[in-house]
């Protein structure tokens, strides 16, 4: 009986592509979006001015600033963090090294779980959404007309939007894991013909010994008068 692991694996992703090559494009991806956000918050943090990252309080309605400098440091350390876990995933699926790509897998799970956890309390709380849209600025665009909007019809759209990120994820989710399971079934595969090669050099005997055991006698043969 084949196991649901079995029958969802695939060595290829986006139809095309190899789930190496996949798990490498992805790696990539997220170092530069990381790397961009980094880039933004240590420029904000050097000067603070330019970049108007302390929003006022008419903009927001509230007498609290959005970023300080310590959100602003927690933020830069987990960019910095998200840099170094996709690198190792992608030199992992270079390299077919899978325990590097295990920590980029555990972020993708702790994501999707995130996200699913966003969705379940918009189904449980679904007057959160108008809470939401109150909060924004009022120069947000189409502001009103949201908020004029029946609250199923926000919460269904909203729902769908999530449940389109959750799909794309699990399909991420997928690749990565067939990647891990490729880049480590193929290291057991090659360590398993080294130990096979060896075990047979180990039980035949070398020509050297061969040719040193002196060659049996024949048995004597008795001849009738």
């Amino acid at each position: 009986m084949i196991s649901p692991w079995d029958r969802w694996y695939t060595t290829s992703c986006c139809l095309c592509c190899h789930v190496r090559t996949g798990t490498i494009i992805l790696g990539v991806w997220y170092m530069l979006i990381n790397a961009v956000v980094l880039l933004i918050l240590l420029s904000a943090l050097n000067d603070p001015v330019q970049y108007h990252y302390h929003l006022t309080s008419a903009e927001l309605g509230t007498d609290l600033d959005v970023m300080d400098d310590a959100n602003m440091c927690i933020a830069a350390a987990i960019s910095l963090l998200m840099i170094l876990i996709c690198g190792m995933a992608t030199y992992g699926a270079y390299k077919q090294h899978a325990a590097w790509i295990i920590p980029f897998f555990c972020y993708q799970i702790f994501d999707f779980a995130l996200n699913t956890l966003v969705a379940i309390s918009v189904v449980v709380y679904p007057n959160t959404i108008q809470d939401y849209l109150q909060q924004l600025p009022g120069t947000f665009p189409y502001k009103e007309d949201l908020m004029s909007t029946n609250n199923m019809c926000l919460v269904f759209a909203v729902l769908l939007f999530i449940g389109c990120i959750l799909a794309f994820k699990a399909y991420l989710i997928a690749c990565v894991w067939n990647c891990y399971r490729y880049v480590s079934g193929r290291g057991t595969t090659e360590v398993l013909v080294y130990v096979t090669t060896n075990d047979t050099t180990v039980l035949l005997p070398s020509y050297e010994e061969v040719v040193a055991i002196p060659p049996k006698e024949p048995p004597p043969q008795y001849v009738s008068a």
